[in-house]
């Protein structure tokens, strides 16, 4: 497994530093697509969208938890840390195993699905977040099982969530309270 991991990456990785506008477009989407889903995540909340706003929100910090507890189990070094590939991004040599940057905007995108009002945008987001995936791959500082670890964690946070989708209505409700009493005050 570990050669077959690292071969795909070489596979992927080998395009890295052959193209300036490919890597400046890469280690953009590696780098900064989750604030583009944060701002996605606001747009939603002003524009009433704010219980899937905040179902995504869970999803996501569940995820990212999940990887904190694989991570206090488990370490995987990242490409660069095993002396491959080319590295487009500068990085803390921690572990790899599985990519927040991709469970992050995975678990959003895949939590956006499940809502009829915001299917379109959650379809188009996993896209997004594929690509987010294979950009960190591209740019060396993942391997590609570190994305589909992300991918499965993803997953799991999102059922979770549904499962728990009922209980966590009184939770939003509480948000919302507080919010629009916030806004009453303003």
């Amino acid at each position: 497994m570990k050669t077959l991991n690292q071969n795909i990456f070489l596979s992927i990785n080998s395009y890295a530093g052959e193209n300036h506008i490919v890597d400046f477009l890469m280690t953009f989407v590696a780098q900064y697509l989750p604030y583009i889903f944060i701002a996605m995540l606001f747009y939603l909340w002003f524009t009433n969208k704010k219980n899937e706003a905040l179902y995504a929100g869970y999803a996501t910090t569940l995820g990212v938890g999940i990887n904190l507890i694989i991570g206090l189990f488990y370490f995987h070094p990242r490409p660069f840390m095993d002396g491959l590939g080319v590295a487009l991004l500068h990085h803390k040599a921690v572990n790899s195993f599985p990519s927040d940057h991709t469970t992050f905007v995975v678990s959003i995108a895949l939590m956006l699905t499940t809502f009829k009002s915001t299917r379109t945008l959650g379809v188009v987001s996993i896209i997004l977040a594929l690509w987010c995936g294979i950009a960190r791959v591209y740019c060396g500082v993942h391997y590609p099982f570190d994305i589909l670890g992300s991918i499965v964690v993803s997953i799991i946070a999102v059922i979770i969530i549904n499962i728990l989708k009922n209980k966590l209505a009184s939770l939003n409700n509480l948000i919302l309270s507080i919010w629009f009493k916030v806004l009453k005050k303003c």
